[in-house]
């Protein structure tokens, strides 16, 4: 948990030293300021976790300064003290967006209280806004399997998940890439705060710019009132930017003041905006190529890949497959409300083993979920899996008899073979396995099919 940051604005510089002193030792980082010019500036550049002002100040009352405040940043609580308690007062100031109203002399505890729950709603608040989006991928392990491609992720993974540094995960699409960034935010440092995701791909300049840093009202036709963006809402916690790659190059510049200065103004305005977020990237793009081609900006893929993650294709860890279709077929029992627990025989394994899955673990949720729901009984078998939702096909990799794990490894090594123009090195490390391990099987194969011509001679 991060220290909470309390602004407290008031002119008596005895109480304003009795409430820093207090707060400080009840773990609060405080800030002071004495008037409505300062509270205005520490608003903006502090980005306080909730506020204390005095109702009167030098250069003017809360009742002024509220609206200014709240137009800088709605989501920051305010708790208003004042010589002068009145029902009319209190009425006025919590319209204008104060929380919470306390006269003087304040009761120290009674104070701590009230900023104590202030900070618990806005909290409660904000992760109202993201608790779908968190639904959506919460459910499947990133390091689900036993691949040397998979447990080589897990243990780079679980070496940097506490870290703040930037990470940009690549892979195909469907590899789990948003499942994993989830994972980073929820086992990270920053997990009781905001989770917060954009996919960037296809939006177009304008619309990528008012979700990320918001909008004033007025900063364009049809902004009628102010908008806060992705970025504010994620302070303190994560924000996922799915296919990053795409993002048009004139919002590059701002996104990468983000996250070297810690700072961004909304459209239509001119004060620059204090945040503290993670940033975890995401994109199927090959980004040297991007970069050549001047399409994304050198520094900021330095700035984004600090810490660079791949999530492997699923053709690339075949050895999973039964371990995810379990798994998956477990989550749809549960989704569809499916009483009874869905079984898959070994035959219909194989035939998911020898498939190339162009969509990856997407790809092989949607044939599980489809299959399932044409299915009679609750035991799929291999004649039943529909691989493109219309007609029956056979995997680009078997034929139509069932065949022994065996078979299907040789033919998958012999495929991954022949794409690497048959260097066996290159062909290893694709696979994922020692060299000298791959050589003990082609030599096994060779010696297999000299058996079964000598058994014909």
């Amino acid at each position: 948990m991060f220290g909470q940051r309390v602004l407290i604005v008031d002119d008596e510089p005895q109480l304003l030293d009795v409430l820093q002193t207090f707060l400080k030792s009840r773990g609060f980082e405080v800030i002071p300021g004495k008037s409505c010019a300062e509270a205005e500036a520490l608003w903006q550049n502090a980005r306080p976790d909730v506020a204390v002002l005095d109702y009167s100040l030098p250069d003017g009352n809360v009742s002024d300064l509220l609206p200014r405040l709240k137009a800088l940043d709605p989501n920051i609580p305010i708790i208003v003290l004042t010589g002068y308690g009145s029902i009319d007062l209190a009425v006025e100031v919590v319209k204008k967006g104060a929380e919470n109203f306390l006269t003087k002399p304040a009761e120290l505890d009674t104070l701590l209280v009230m900023i104590q729950r202030c900070i618990e709603n806005s909290r409660n608040r904000q992760n109202q806004i993201i608790q779908k989006t968190k639904r959506k991928k919460v459910g499947l392990d990133p390091f689900l399997g036993v691949s040397p491609a998979i447990r080589q992720l897990r243990e780079v993974v679980s070496r940097v998940v506490e870290t703040d540094s930037p990470v940009l995960i690549q892979g195909e699409t469907g590899t789990g890439k948003g499942v994993l960034a989830l994972w980073l935010h929820e086992n990270s440092r920053r997990r009781a705060e905001p989770f917060v995701d954009l996919n960037c791909g296809g939006l177009s300049r304008e619309l990528l710019e008012t979700e990320l840093f918001g909008h004033e009202k007025g900063a364009f036709t049809g902004a009628v009132q102010s908008k806060t963006g992705l970025l504010e809402i994620a302070h303190k916690g994560t924000v996922f930017l799915d296919e990053i790659g795409d993002v048009d190059p004139m919002v590059q510049p701002k996104l990468l003041k983000v996250l070297e200065d810690k700072q961004f103004r909304r459209l239509g305005d001119v004060r620059d905006r204090r945040v503290d977020i993670r940033l975890v990237a995401a994109s199927h793009h090959d980004f040297h190529a991007l970069v050549r081609q001047k399409i994304f900006r050198s520094d900021l893929y330095f700035r984004i890949s600090t810490i660079p993650l791949t999530t492997p294709a699923l053709r690339d860890r075949i050895e999973d497959i039964p371990i995810l279709a379990e798994h998956l077929l477990d989550r749809l029992a549960e989704d569809l409300g499916i009483g009874s627990r869905i079984e898959i025989t070994p035959g219909a394994v194989t035939k998911l083993q020898g498939y190339r899955w162009p969509g990856n673990i997407r790809e092989l949720r949607n044939v599980l979920e489809r299959t399932v729901l044409l299915s009679s009984s609750r035991r799929l078998t291999e004649s039943e899996l529909r691989f493109d939702g219309s007609d029956w096909i056979e995997s680009p990799r078997q034929s139509s008899d069932t065949k022994t794990l065996d078979q299907v490894e040789r033919e998958y090594i012999e495929q991954v073979l022949l794409s690497e123009n048959g260097k066996v090195e290159a062909a290893a490390k694709k696979l994922g396995i020692p060299r000298s391990s791959l050589y003990q099987k082609l030599k096994q194969y060779r010696s297999n099919t000299g058996n079964a011509h000598a058994a014909h001679m």
